[in-house]
């Protein structure tokens, strides 16, 4: 092995993932002179009638450079369970997670796992006499030999405080999220007088924050107004979306968020933003969960309140959601091979972290005409 890496590279899959890691494979193996036919580790959880399962490893990986991928919300896994076919939750995708790791056994030289959206990402903070999930999961993962975790616009990244001691890694979307932009709407420009980033709700001023310094271009937000009297699904129902800023009249508005789950905040908000003279309205949400499926989305986008909806293919959406015609994927293989590229050579990743630069740079070609 080339001294110049860590360890020989080793990356797992986890259920679900295999189209995204064979993408990933070919970016590693176009960068490096290996003989490896594959970086991909054959490795299994099985499941036994009662829906019990166990991790297997079908190959050593004494002394590797190991890197697990796991998208724990792939609803579109499923497993047989007393004769029937149930589709995985995110608890049954994190138990095969810890499986694998139990697997390997401590025999990896260094274990790091990529976990596109955090088991348990909404469940940060407590509020009243409820568990901290995100935080013991962390731990869990650390307490078993876990020395990296890499994750994507956590929807709270101070959640890695729970592992002070320990790697973890918050990668931001927002340069592929331009592209992507740039790509479907060549005529866009980025200009404080025809474009305006829009924040749903407070708990997103960050990363909305974040667009608005690194683009120079104004900034909205709206404050979520909630019914604190009820609870719904397990939280206060939202009553209206108030909003604070300039005017958005002409403009194109860009609503930044982590996820999309319902999809009902982003809808008020265009509705609102319409109804305040707004041009044109793209999201960028870096998880399309699409829960409660699609009807309100395309009812919303047949009334012009939304242009396109940009999301990346790092969690499971299924071919109906692909297809429609307000949906941009963002494709995160490339981004992703690159981050293991780095890690397994132990090099800096702040360019990748924070790539203000390469956004500054593609932004004044645009304002260029480049």
């Amino acid at each position: 092995m080339d001294s110049k890496y860590f360890g020989k590279l080793s990356v797992i899959g986890m259920k679900g993932s295999e189209q995204f890691l064979s993408c990933v494979d070919d970016y590693l193996h176009q960068w490096r002179d290996d003989t490896d036919e594959t970086y991909i580790v054959r490795a299994d959880c099985p499941r036994f009638g009662t829906g019990e399962g166990k991790g297997i490893i079908l190959e050593t990986l004494r002394g590797h450079d190991t890197y697990i991928f796991a998208d724990v919300f792939n609803y579109g896994v499923k497993y047989k369970m007393y004769g029937q076919m149930v589709p995985m939750s995110p608890d049954d995708h994190f138990q095969d997670l810890k499986r694998m790791i139990g697997a390997i056994s401590g025999k990896a030289r260094r274990m790091s796992v990529i976990m596109p959206m955090l088991y348990e990402g909404r469940q940060h903070k407590r509020s009243a006499r409820e568990s901290l999930d995100c935080a013991i999961a962390l731990q869990e993962l650390v307490s078993m030999g876990v020395s990296n975790i890499i994750t994507f616009d956590a929807h709270d990244p101070r959640v890695q405080n729970a592992i002070p001691r320990s790697g973890f890694d918050n990668v931001r979307t927002s340069y592929q999220m331009i592209k992507a932009l740039i790509r479907e709407y060549p005529d866009i420009t980025f200009d404080p007088a025809s474009t305006m980033i829009i924040s749903p709700d407070e708990g997103g001023m960050g990363r909305a924050m974040y667009y608005s310094s690194v683009l120079g271009i104004e900034l909205g937000m709206f404050y979520k107004r909630r019914n604190y009297t009820i609870i719904v699904d397990g939280r206060n129902p939202i009553e209206a979306h108030e909003f604070l800023g300039k005017s958005v009249q002409g403009k194109d508005a860009i609503i930044v968020d982590d996820m999309i789950s319902s999809g009902d905040s982003v809808i008020d908000v265009a509705e609102q933003l319409k109804e305040m003279g707004a041009r044109r309205i793209f999201v960028f949400a870096t998880f399309g969960l699409f829960c409660n499926g699609c009807n309100r989305l395309d009812e919303a986008y047949n009334k012009g309140l939304i242009d396109r909806i940009f999301t990346t293919n790092l969690n499971y959406r299924s071919e109906d959601i692909i297809s429609r015609p307000w949906y941009a994927e963002v494709n995160m293989c490339k981004y992703v091979s690159y981050i293991i590229d780095r890690l397994n050579r132990d090099e800096t990743m702040s360019e990748l972290l924070n790539p203000v630069k390469k956004i500054h740079s593609f932004v004044d070609n645009i304002r260029e005409g480049k």
